[in-house]
């Protein structure tokens, strides 16, 4: 029997951002959801006019991410009203982990339905609360005393993520995400005016999880072709390979279009993208080695086609880890190991830092100083070895 493939269910929007054409052609947008079983239609008084012009286009595009906005604003509120959540702003009687889930399944449907990184977080965070005090905890109940005993729970506490197949420990810097998260949870009841303020800022810093600063994981270059020459899913294989030599996150991996890789003037080919972490323009020539990686071009495909179509995070480390284990490498590697790869070869290639900084799109100098520690201590320990010799 073949093998059957699980199809992810698109997560089904409450509310409908929809359009009404008007006499002198331009569109009213309105919201088209169900409150209390009765269908509800809100005029947003938001217009979308004929395309004549790029501008025309333009302002479309800010009109549609404002009326976007206005859409998760209102599916919160209606969420809050669905699970009881009062506007008295004091402690309120609201369940935290009917709370959470609310939150999860808002930032399910922000991020298109199925299994999301950051939605996956927050229900873990929910199993963790349900281990540590039950279900049936409210606002009212967490204080201080509560949040210090949930990071006592967290020290001794077992993975609650269900992409986890393991039941390890939680590590320092587990914890401190999980910490975080319930910070962020906190903040949100404020906006909510579930409570009036967050339990953990009356928490001590000493007493409040770190998180520990990892060593950076880097492949050398004999360690990238090795990987290339190791079998392994060919889309992990080829996005991977392709940051190591191009340094863009997944996440901008993940989002790169057909119609960001451009020619310059000298036949070469770079990418106009915004980084999606910083939200800044970015402008990064490729160099053919990375080239050489990126798929054929569908002869239908348009500019604004995926260039990678990439499965989720959790899947692509999960290959990774067995594809790093057949080559023989044994080193701990993520996919964003292969942005730390592109830092230290360029550096390593005594490429000015300054010049690897603007290709990272790093905000701060000081964050590819990081790498440039690494290659010092590479280096000094190349030269111990040496003096080994004469032992």
């Amino acid at each position: 029997m073949g093998n059957k493939k699980t199809k992810i269910q698109k997560a089904k929007e409450p509310i409908k951002v929809r359009f009404k054409t008007l006499a002198n052609g331009n569109k009213s947008i309105y919201l088209d959801y169900y409150k209390d079983g009765k269908r509800e239609y809100e005029f947003l008084k938001l217009y979308l006019i004929p395309e004549a012009t790029s501008a025309d286009k333009e302002t479309n595009n800010e009109t549609l991410r404002l009326a976007n906005a206005v859409k998760s604003k209102k599916i919160v509120e209606l969420q809050n009203n669905a699970h009881g959540f009062t506007n008295g702003g004091t402690r309120s009687s609201v369940n935290v982990i009917e709370y959470i889930k609310a939150l999860a399944e808002n930032r399910r449907i922000k991020a298109g339905g199925g299994s999301r990184t950051v939605a996956m977080g927050y229900l873990a965070l929910a199993r963790h609360i349900e281990t540590y005090s039950g279900k049936k905890n409210t606002f009212k109940q967490i204080d201080k005393a509560y949040c210090l005993g949930f990071i006592e729970y967290l020290k001794t506490a077992k993975n609650r993520r269900v992409d986890y197949k393991d039941s390890n420990g939680l590590s320092a810097n587990s914890q401190f995400m999980y910490f975080r998260t319930l910070n962020t949870v906190f903040n949100c009841a404020i906006f909510d005016n579930v409570i009036n303020s967050n339990p953990l800022n009356h928490i001590k810093q000493e007493n409040k999880p770190k998180r520990q600063t990892a060593e950076v994981c880097f492949l050398t270059i004999e360690e990238v072709e090795l990987l290339s020459k190791t079998r392994a899913v060919s889309i992990v294989k080829n996005s991977f390979l392709f940051s190591c030599y191009t340094g863009l996150r997944f996440s901008d991996i993940s989002r790169l279009v057909w119609g960001q890789l451009q020619k310059d003037n000298n036949g070469g080919t770079f990418i106009s993208y915004i980084q999606k972490k910083t939200k800044k323009q970015e402008y990064l020539p490729i160099a053919q080695k990375a080239i050489q990686y990126l798929p054929e071009r569908p002869a239908e495909a348009s500019d604004g086609d995926l260039v990678f179509n990439m499965p989720c995070n959790v899947y692509v480390n999960s290959v990774l880890k067995k594809w790093v284990k057949d080559a023989g490498i044994s080193k701990n590697v993520t996919f964003h190991v292969a942005r730390h790869t592109n830092a230290t070869l360029l550096l390593s290639l005594e490429v000015p830092i300054e010049t690897v900084s603007k290709m990272l799109g790093h905000a701060d100098i000081q964050t590819t100083q990081i790498y440039a520690k690494v290659i010092d201590k590479s280096k000094l320990e190349a030269v111990r070895k040496l003096d080994g010799l004469m032992d």
